[in-house]
């Protein structure tokens, strides 16, 4: 068991330049896609995360050969794949496992995957995947907590989505590149992700069209047989993160390779809370102090609205903001849970529901505080830059799986922090002293 934990000390004002990472939400997504290619792939600009590891070891147990060519660059060669069966005990570890459901049955015809697992956020059910497959003519079943799937004849179909979920886009989208005919889903997610993985299978030689929009058309091909060489695009949230930083601590920060057009919701909502931001070019924004925080009024929604995984860093901003605002969750009906360590650091915050109703204050307190979920390991981590004293954020299995040397690129900025390692005993040895 991995007992680490980050001390902080609070009060650094951040200045310097940081550089992000590629996407880890795109990057699980396209190594996943790598299943259904004839030919050897490399992606570049792959994040080193725990949950990159986590989809190596799936992809490897499919019969793929996976290896890192150098920090950021992956190999993978699918032509070997023949094993339609994920395993449970690394499925259950990560939800973007679930990814290989589709890809899978695009290419074998068949497939089983355990439920997925991950951060506990809510609920976030599969049927819409699911209902997706079927309506390609897949016949799916549900026994001892594995989904079973045989579509030996997928065929393209109108494919309808309840809600535009990513991850039932995603999986849609891979299982009908190589379905026959068309398929044409409807209400389709919209976030730059889903752009990702298109421009990808185009790469291998899928024949895509409208990604990023409501309608995306996908043509089926017999073999997506292209040598791939792709670029993942960079991590939205990993910059929205930093860009919190940098105003919480009175910072100037310039991010570079940030997806800056990627960023409109959020750097509006920055903007409202008085942040100063300067787009410099398409790759670089700079984020510095001009005055006094403000709070505001926020709502999650599915892209291009404001991004959930965000959600928690705003609120952590806006804790020591002037003012009273509100932050309101519409897509994940847990991810409050967090807030309860940010009271522990002094925060005045009440939530009703799915709002939290934030009352800035002007100092928080260095505090012990659990991490709940990824970026909820991240604001407690921004707010410990901000507060008066010691912070030490446990659970960073968490933060681990989502931002890459994350210390060490505060660290950076002029942040004090380090990990502490810390490895729990023998689960005999515990026993005994008990």
């Amino acid at each position: 068991m991995n007992l680490d934990r980050l001390k902080i000390i609070g009060g650094q004002r951040l200045q310097g330049h940081v550089t992000i990472n590629g996407a880890k939400n795109s990057a699980l997504v396209l190594m996943a896609a790598s299943i259904l290619g004839s030919e050897e792939i490399v992606l570049h600009n792959i994040p080193r995360l725990a949950d990159v590891l986590i989809m190596i070891d799936v992809l490897r147990s499919l019969g793929a050969k996976v290896e890192f060519l150098d920090d950021h660059d992956l190999y993978i060669d699918p032509r070997e794949i023949n094993n339609s069966v994920a395993p449970y005990e690394l499925v259950t570890k990560m939800r973007a496992s679930f990814f290989v459901l589709g890809p899978l049955v695009g290419r074998l015809g068949k497939a089983s995957v355990s439920l997925p697992g991950g951060c506990n956020i809510g609920s976030r059910p599969v049927d819409l995947h699911l209902k997706g497959l079927q309506a390609m003519g897949a016949d799916i079943q549900i026994e001892h907590g594995n989904v079973l799937v045989n579509a030996p004849d997928l065929r393209g179909a109108h494919v309808h989505l309840d809600f535009p979920s990513v991850g039932a886009t995603e999986n849609v989208m891979m299982a009908a590149s190589l379905a026959q005919g068309t398929t044409v889903i409807t209400n389709a997610a919209q976030e730059p992700e889903i752009t990702d993985l298109a421009n990808f299978l185009i790469s291998m030689g899928a024949r895509i069209q409208g990604a990023g929009s409501e309608r995306i058309t996908i043509e089926g091909v017999a073999k997506l047989n292209r040598p791939s060489h792709y670029h993942v695009m960079p991590d939205r949230i990993e910059a929205g993160t930093f860009m919190l930083a940098a105003a919480m601590t009175q910072g100037d920060i310039i991010l570079e390779k940030a997806p800056v057009h990627e960023l409109v919701s959020l750097t509006a909502k920055m903007r409202e809370c008085n942040i100063g931001i300067q787009e410099i070019d398409a790759q670089r924004v700079r984020v510095y102090h001009q005055g006094a925080l403000t709070t505001t009024h926020v709502r999650t929604m599915p892209h291009p609205g404001f991004p959930t995984d965000m959600q928690a860093q705003f609120v952590a901003m806006m804790a020591i903001a002037n003012g009273s605002g509100s932050m309101t969750e519409t897509v994940f009906e847990n991810r409050f849970m967090y807030v309860d360590e940010l009271l522990r650091m002094g925060a005045n915050i009440r939530v009703e529901g799915n709002t939290a109703l934030i009352h800035g204050v002007p100092q928080l307190s260095g505090a012990p505080v659990q991490a709940t979920d990824l970026r909820a390991a991240a604001a407690l981590v921004l707010a410990g830059l901000v507060a008066d004293g010691e912070t030490s954020v446990g659970n960073l299995c968490y933060l681990d799986r989502g931002y890459e040397a994350f210390e060490h690129k505060l660290a950076g900025l002029g942040a004090r922090i380090c990990r502490i390692s810390v490895t729990a005993a023998p689960k005999e040895e515990i026993l005994a002293q008990v």
